[in-house]
């Protein structure tokens, strides 16, 4: 269900929401229980709100309202108005009076909410398993992790479930999902995005983000939710000549890639063999490869959960795991309370060394337009996390988990399949607010590799009538 498709068919009175909402509940409850959902709105009430769209855009006209009738979810981290916010955790669930921001101006545009979808509780894990809701089906194979911690979000749109949803990124949650579910995730930079109204993981790292099945959808979504807000005091303007719109893909340009001898697969024979493809399709479209010293990248990114960044999740849920210590998934309760051991003394040292890592990466961008990653190295079996949780976590951060202290953009986006038909994706990973430049590259990358949308099925965009 891609937004040009959605639109086109609304513009051209083929379809209206009420029909939408209808195949939309259809085709969730034919899924049965795949654990995608924590809450939903009702078929009555999806079908309810659908009308009074349809009454909405007989006085505003469908043309003024950018994401009408088009379906979409939220991660059960980020307030929804009316709806139980549980961050995966039903101890911690609360029902909030008002929506995220980023929430009230998808719904300000026209855009449907279909649900709240499951996560690693807390926002804390790269796998998708650590949640009492049960693990959302990984479409590609039920034994296999969906990625977190957005792993619902993820699956609701890789299933063509709904156009596109909201997760959350701090360490690559936004982004590695898309890479184990075939389709777009979108990290934008740190305070596009409003975070009002989302349950803090690490607040000064946080970004609400995208995923969708096009870069184009996840863009269009972007430009409606992006903009300062002053109930997030760590929104910030973006740049005079910022717009956020994709751009034509340039020409020529020069993107980065790791060295050989510090790229990992963690013993997936096929990463190395798909991550080359990805490099020769990008020279094909106009680019040059340029090797970099990947060393700084990861040691950067193994701060965020060796360092003090940790403390940061635990002044977050700290009080609430000290009055309910059953209440968590026991992996969860073991990562955050572990922030409790850093000191003051510990987080300026981290800081500093932040800092020092920030610019031995800073030359590297006068070298390139950006830097292209795997989106994950590898994907393991749920047997697999449940033996070893935080280790192999650990691993499917290496290409993710320093994008966001070093204060950088990124989009996901799909790339291949293995041997064994299992998704494999890139990032491109630039400085603050270059997001749609990327984003350039990405749409003409995607367009290029010609692959089918999510696990849909389709090569072309699944619609209403299908």
């Amino acid at each position: 269900m891609l937004l040009a498709t959605l639109r086109r068919q609304y513009l051209e009175r083929r379809l209206v929401p009420t029909r939408l909402a209808e195949v939309v509940d259809k085709r969730i409850e034919e899924a049965g229980d795949d654990a995608v959902w924590i809450s939903r709105v009702p078929a009555r009430g999806l079908r309810e709100a659908a009308a009074v769209l349809e009454q909405r855009a007989k006085r505003e006209g469908i043309e003024s309202l950018p994401l009408y009738g088009i379906p979409f979810a939220v991660k059960d981290n980020i307030d929804v108005a009316g709806m139980p916010t549980t961050a995966a955790c039903p101890a911690f669930a609360y029902v909030p009076s008002l929506s995220a921001t980023a929430v009230e101006r998808l719904i300000a545009a026209g855009a449907l909410l279909v649900g709240k979808t499951n996560l690693d509780q807390f926002a804390t894990g790269l796998v998708g398993t650590r949640s009492p809701y049960g693990v959302p089906r990984n479409p590609f194979g039920a034994d296999l992790i969906p990625g977190g911690s957005s792993s619902g979000s993820a699956v609701a749109v890789a299933t063509g479930r709904v156009s596109f949803a909201l997760g959350t990124d701090t360490a690559g949650s936004g982004r590695i999902p898309a890479g184990f579910n075939n389709i777009v995730g979108l990290k934008p930079t740190r305070g596009l995005v409003s975070a009002a109204g989302v349950v803090p993981a690490c607040r000064s790292l946080d970004c609400v983000s995208i995923f969708a099945l096009s870069v184009a959808d996840a863009a269009a979504v972007l430009a409606v939710t992006a903009g300062l807000d002053a109930a997030d005091p760590f929104s910030r303007p973006a740049p005079a000549d910022f717009v956020p719109t994709v751009p034509p893909p340039p020409v020529r340009f020069a993107f980065g890639v790791p060295r050989p001898v510090d790229l990992r697969f963690f013993g997936n024979s096929e990463g190395a063999r798909l991550f080359a493809k990805a490099v020769g399709r990008l020279e094909e479209l106009g680019g040059t490869a340029v090797e970099i010293d990947y060393r700084p990248f990861a040691a950067a990114g193994e701060l965020l959960y060796g360092g003090p960044w940790l403390a940061e999740r635990t002044a977050a849920l700290g009080d609430f795991l000290t009055r309910f210590p059953d209440a968590t998934h026991p992996v969860t309760r073991e990562i955050i309370a572990g922030g409790a051991r850093f000191s003051a003394v510990d987080a300026f040292s981290a800081v500093y060394r932040l800092e020092e890592l920030r610019a031995a990466t800073r030359p590297v961008w006068q070298a390139i337009d950006f830097l292209l990653v795997p989106t994950v190295a590898t994907i393991y079996r749920v047997s697999e996390i449940a033996k070893d949780p935080i280790a192999l976590n650990n691993n499917l951060g290496y290409y993710a988990t320093f994008v966001n202290l070093l204060d950088l953009a990124a989009i996901a986006v799909p790339c291949g399949f293995d041997a064994s038909g299992l998704p494999a994706g890139v990032t491109m990973v630039a400085p603050a607010w270059h997001d749609m430049r990327i984003a350039a590259v990405a749409a003409g990358f995607q367009a290029a590799v010609e692959l089918p949308l999510g696990a849909t099925g389709a090569a072309k965009p699944l619609v209403a009538s299908d």
